[in-house]
């Protein structure tokens, strides 16, 4: 009986895979050794996936740009940010602390902030022993609210087809 499943299976047996490949063509039984070949030149490493556009990576936030205003908190739907009072005790003049080890990367803080002070990076590599790490709680990453978010590198050039002539010059 063909059911949706199998035309799934079976168009997923041709797609290419979205994820990197080991670094190395075969896994190894001594990874420093094979670092130390890499450094060497000896072994050649599969090259990395290109990171997507409009990727949700890491939170990038500028601190010096927030107003206080909680709307972040409010749409979060992990509890991943957290108020932190102005010094003085104040009403106003607080700013938030996200935890990267609850995020999981909507994007709704992004949509909803009316200074445009956090983003979503490209930066994916978070792994950690401590989920209170420094790498994992974004208190500031420093001015950027004024600047363009960054663009994803542009992709290489594909080569012409077989049956497609190449431009003149080449």
């Amino acid at each position: 009986m063909a059911s949706p499943m199998w035309f799934e299976i079976f168009r997923q047996l041709f797609d290419r895979p979205f994820t990197n490949p080991f670094p190395v063509k075969y896994a190894p039984k001594n990874m420093h050794a094979v670092a130390k070949a890499i450094e060497e030149g000896k072994v050649r490493i599969n090259p990395p996936v290109p990171v997507p556009d409009n990727f949700r990576g890491k939170i990038e936030y500028d601190r010096e740009a927030c107003i206080g205003c909680r709307m972040c908190i409010k749409v979060c739907p992990a509890n991943a940010i957290e108020f932190v009072p102005p010094p003085d005790g104040g009403p106003k003049g607080g700013k938030v602390k996200f935890y990267m080890s609850r995020c999981t990367f909507c994007e709704l803080c992004t949509e909803i902030c009316p200074k445009h002070c956090i983003r979503m990076s490209t930066e994916f590599l978070m792994a950690d022993t401590n989920k209170y790490s420094d790498n994992l709680v974004i208190t500031d990453s420093g001015r950027f609210a004024e600047q363009p978010p960054p663009q994803a590198p542009p992709k290489p050039a594909s080569p012409p087809d077989a049956g497609q002539q190449p431009a003149s010059g080449e």
